[in-house]
């Protein structure tokens, strides 16, 4: 089969081309495993992160990719819930122990034995791939495979974001950046609280105008206050210094989430300000966003199905993988990005 892989970690600026063709044997799916044949396969952030060494490094080589479309081309001898043919997803989250008391409360995603879908296993930069079918999700009709890749990631980790942030119909809710996963948290957020006022906080003009266009009553720059104090903050960025904005933007008793795997090094000739009476201080809080639960991907993708929604996509070649990333690293982006593999 063919596959993108990555051998070695460094920065893009210094490795145009971090990701190696290469033809592997097609995998053989264990006993409660199914073997994958992959259509598509989105291109998330945390493919730069895992590329540029900001999380914990995967064992290399490694087929990178968490937002994976496909059908079952085999399956184990003890699948009982899939058979071949069916068209399923697989996300971030490819396995936890099912044993811990994070996993019987349905918080798997802190799992001390989490494992990460092209990280920890071998994602979806390639034609085939394997999942334990219990890690596998059926795919609502209505949306092609394309459409359905972002949903995976880039909506299930919005989905749990706009839970984590907990707002009411009503309560103004801040955007800052506006990638793949915002994107779809402003449609969510037009279905599920008709009443909420969404403000974006985006570098890109591209990127505000395009917020305005899915219906943000107001778009300004990263570094701009918004016109109303917020009950949220929802920060996709992968950069620091929207977080003290984010926080100086809050109502009192607001809270901001932050979706993010990891941050990027602060710059030693910058000095992250953190004042507690300016941007703390009246109950405010800071929640992070780790990782998703099969309920997070589940519940989504029913949403994303009643609503409908209908990502913004870019469609690229597996063989392109290389200059998706390159795009993503320099923020050239409308929606999502996607590898076609077949």
């Amino acid at each position: 089969m063919k596959a993108m892989v990555l051998k070695q970690i460094g920065r893009l600026e210094e490795n145009q081309q971090p990701l190696e063709r290469v033809d592997l044997p097609v995998p053989v799916p264990a006993a409660k495993e199914l073997l994958i044949h992959i259509s598509a396969c989105g291109v998330c952030h945390t493919e730069l992160d895992e590329i540029e060494g900001r999380m914990a490094p995967p064992q290399l080589p490694v087929i990178l990719g968490h937002q994976i479309v496909g059908r079952v081309a085999e399956a184990g001898r003890d699948v009982s819930h899939f058979r071949i043919g069916d068209r399923v997803g697989i996300a971030w989250i490819f396995s936890a122990c099912g044993r811990c008391a994070l996993c019987l409360s349905g918080d798997e995603n802190l799992c001390a034995e989490f494992k990460a879908t092209g990280r920890d296993a071998p994602g979806g930069y390639a034609e085939y791939t394997t999942v334990p079918e219990d890690f596998a999700h059926r795919l609502p009709e209505g949306f092609s495979d394309v459409e359905a890749a972002p949903l995976l990631c880039a909506g299930a980790i919005g989905y749990r974001s706009m839970r984590l942030a907990g707002i009411k119909d009503g309560q103004n809710l801040g955007l800052t950046g506006f990638g793949a996963s915002a994107h779809l948290v402003l449609k969510m957020v037009r279905y599920q609280y008709p009443r909420t006022q969404v403000f974006v906080f985006a570098r890109s003009p591209k990127e505000r105008e395009f917020a305005r266009e899915l219906g943000a009553v107001w778009a300004g720059d990263t570094e701009t206050a918004s016109p109303e104090k917020l009950q949220a903050v929802i920060d996709t960025t992968p950069v620091w210094k929207p977080v003290v904005r984010a926080l100086s933007n809050l109502r009192p008793g607001g809270r901001l989430v932050i979706n993010a795997i990891r941050k990027e090094e602060i710059d030693k000739n910058y000095l992250l300000q953190l004042d507690y009476a300016a941007h703390l201080w009246l109950e405010k809080e800071i929640k992070s966003v780790a990782n998703v639960a099969r309920r997070d991907v589940r519940e989504f993708l029913q949403l994303a199905a009643a609503i409908p929604i209908k990502p913004e996509v870019q469609e690229y070649k597996l063989e392109e993988a290389n200059q998706a990333l390159q795009e993503l690293k320099q923020r050239k982006i409308r929606g999502a990005k996607v590898l076609r593999t077949r």
